[in-house]
């Protein structure tokens, strides 16, 4: 996880995906919680698209505060106690590997992966929300580009094996 202090980047530490409502009126889920707030006040991912239940944050919000079990507070201008205006839910699979991937940072529920069982965080298996981070990528691209110039490399080993293997059965071929 990357720490970037802005209220609206949350990362899930554990199992489980963000709802959101794609263009077409249908709900994909993803990981990437770096979120917005929309012209209306809504939480939105980068694309615009609604986090689902909805969240609205009040114009006169002072603070946000999103807890590990998906609460949702604001402190209000002129106000010292915080109110809570909602609660994110995390969508969990049987099977997540069999998400069909969208694109955009987005996946589709299949027959592979089973329904969506909508849960609290931390609550029956689902992870807690960490605000003010963002869940990195699991890549490593150092080590990814070392792996990549060893298979390079062996590759062309064998290719001037085989190439010197062909030219001795050429030269045996035609000299016996």
């Amino acid at each position: 996880m990357v720490s970037t202090e802005n209220a609206l980047d949350i990362a899930i530490d554990g199992t489980g995906y963000f709802q959101v409502l794609r263009p077409d009126n249908t709900i994909g889920y993803s990981r990437d919680g770096s979120f917005k707030l929309s012209n209306e006040g809504l939480l939105v991912t980068a694309n615009g698209y609604r986090l689902q239940p909805e969240i609205t944050i009040p114009s006169d919000a002072q603070t946000i505060t999103i807890g590990a079990d998906g609460t949702v507070s604001v402190q209000r201008f002129g106000t010292s106690v915080p109110s809570t205006i909602g609660n994110i839910q995390i969508a969990t699979f049987v099977n997540p590997a069999g998400l069909q991937a969208a694109g955009e940072n987005m996946y589709l529920e299949n027959g592979a992966s089973g329904a969506p069982q909508l849960l609290t965080p931390t609550q029956s298996g689902a992870g807690k929300l960490v605000q003010g981070t963002l869940e990195a990528s699991n890549v490593n691209v150092v080590e990814e580009m070392v792996n990549m110039i060893e298979t390079q490399r062996a590759y062309e080993v064998n290719s001037k094996a085989i190439s010197a293997a062909d030219q001795m059965l050429k030269f045996v071929n035609q000299n016996l």
